[in-house]
């Protein structure tokens, strides 16, 4: 069984910063992108906020570009977001996700999710 497990979130001030971290925890087998998503709104879109390739190569949205920074350990298979300089308009629900391909299963990866974590900026 796969799961993603997030820690992190809360609530902070305009201009502090903040980590999330997850990690992809269980028979995980093949790990490829993993990233973070976000949900601003309820019933809203889940949108990217970065992810990284087992390369590491990264993708940040232009939202978040220069303020946040996405890491990853491999041997781990943990990532960790750090938010800085943190808007009111960041405040969402941050999902990780792992696209994955578990032992013994053939095919492409499969998208898993973490349960999300609040994270709420005061202005």
């Amino acid at each position: 069984q796969v799961q993603l497990v997030e820690s992190g979130g809360g609530l902070a001030q305009a201009g502090e910063s903040m980590t999330l971290s997850c990690v992809a925890s269980g028979n995980v087998g093949q790990v490829g992108a993993m990233g973070w998503y976000r949900r601003r709104a309820p019933g809203g879109r889940r949108e990217l906020v970065a992810t990284v390739a087992a390369n590491t190569q990264t993708d940040i949205a232009a939202a978040v570009k220069g303020r946040f920074f996405i890491y990853r350990d491999n041997y781990k298979n943990t990532i960790e977001l750090s938010m800085n300089a943190l808007k009111p308009e960041d405040t969402a629900v941050y999902y990780c996700n792992a696209k994955i391909l578990p032992p013994g299963i053939i095919g492409d990866p499969s998208d898993y999710w973490g349960q999300g974590t609040q994270v709420t900026v005061a202005s």
